[in-house]
Order: C-alpha cells, then structure tokens, then sequence
C-alpha cells in the first residue's frame, strides 16, 4: 500500500515532535520533512511530493493561512492550533481538518483517516460485474446492539453531555459519543456545525435564518459563535 507523504511545518520543537510520533505509529503515513518555518516548507515543496501538510497557524515570518494562499496547487492540509478563532478561515481554505492543540492521538486519527479515504485508492477488483459501491455509514451501539446508520438519512445530531442523539427522517438514536467526535467523522461539504450541541445535514435543511434553521419540522437555534460561519456556508438569509 502506498503511504500518505507528509511534513510537519511546526516552530514549537515539543509539538512538532508529538506530531512526528503520532505519524510514525501511523503505519499509512510517512514522514519526509519537518520544517519550522513555512519559507524552508516552500522549498521542499518544489523540490519533493508531500501529500499532507501538518501546518501551525502561529509560524515566524509567514503565517500558516497566509502560507495557504501562496499556494497555486497545496496539497491536503489539517490545520493545527491552540486557537479556536481561526476555523472559519480554514473551512474557506478547504483544509481537511483543524486540531487543536494540545493534540490527542484518537483525534489526530480520525483527522488523518480523512485524508486516506480521499488519498489511498482500493485494490482493483479484477471482476468488474461484481462491484459494489456501499453506502458510507456509522456503526453505533445502541442498547447493546450495533446499529447502521447511513450519513445520507442523517437529519441532524444533538449533543447531550456524554450522549449524543442522532436523528434520521424515521427514527433517533441514542449513543455514547462526543459531538466533536462524530462531526471530526462527517463530510464539511454536506455537514455543518451551527451550534455547540447541534450538527445538521445541509442538504436536509427546509428553511433557515439568522437565528435558526428548520429541519423536518424542528426548530434548530444556530449559536452565537457559530453564526459567521453558518451564514457564510448557507449564505445569508432575505
């Protein structure tokens, strides 16, 4: 299998070296370069293929985002910071995925499979006639049962404390996970966070406003700190 080729663009020498750990026990990625400024990143760029930037927003003489805009054709990007404020201007750059830091292995997984999924193609099937394309979907427990859940029946998801409740045209399901977990796993183009207890599908939405969206007949507030973002998504309401 032919692995992920990375590098770590990084002035902090402590998280730059949990990166480089997380990579190495990553058996997909591979490690060419780790560069403390984006200048020396630019260089080795031109000079070798990297399919994955680990890029800080906080870097000496060019900023991370700014770094992003210099690039005519980038490669796959996670975004990584101690910085909340900055994640609307990520999901404009189209990076896969934005950690923040202190970063956790689990976290830094569900960012890379991202990458994997849209990187590594399948194995040929030699048997064309026996091809099957199968839906992506969660496999939850439920009531001590695992449940399928297709991403395109998803309506929306409501957090509750150590809970969430995943909510389709027919039914809701109940299952022990955090919000941020699920949303690392949705695709950004068909999902939205609109609210630090609500992620909804985009292509289900009825109707919405500033304030809130409708969805199969629930009222869904959007967040205050969510607003900007939601609206510069959605687009803004008459």
């Amino acid at each position: 299998m032919e692995r992920i080729s990375c590098m770590i663009i990084e002035d902090e020498p402590l998280a730059a070296e949990i990166l480089t750990d997380y990579i190495n026990q990553t058996p997909f990625l591979e490690l060419k370069s780790t560069c403390s400024d984006a200048l020396y990143a630019l260089e080795v760029l031109q000079a070798q293929r990297i399919d994955l930037l680990f890029l800080d927003i906080h870097l000496p003489k060019l900023k991370g985002l700014d770094f992003i805009r210099t690039l005519k054709s980038p490669p796959r990007i996670i975004l990584t910071t101690a910085y909340r404020e900055y994640a609307l201007d990520g999901y404009e750059l189209n990076v896969v995925d934005y950690l923040l830091k202190p970063i956790h292995f689990n976290r830094f997984l569900m960012a890379v499979n991202k990458v994997k999924e849209h990187t590594i193609p399948e194995p040929p099937v030699q048997n064309v006639a026996t091809v099957t394309t199968e839906r992506p979907h969660l496999l939850i427990n439920v009531n001590k049962k695992r449940i399928r859940i297709y991403f395109d029946e998803i309506l929306y998801i409501e957090s509750r404390k150590e809970y969430i409740n995943i909510v389709t045209a027919t039914s809701s399901y109940l299952t022990k996970y955090q919000i941020s977990e699920i949303e690392a796993m949705l695709d950004k183009r068909k999902f939205i966070r609109i609210h630090r207890s609500f992620v909804v599908a985009r292509e289900k939405l009825n109707a919405f406003s500033a304030a809130e969206v409708e969805i199969n007949g629930e009222v869904i507030p959007i967040g205050r700190s969510y607003k900007e973002l939601v609206l510069s998504v959605l687009g803004k309401p008459f």
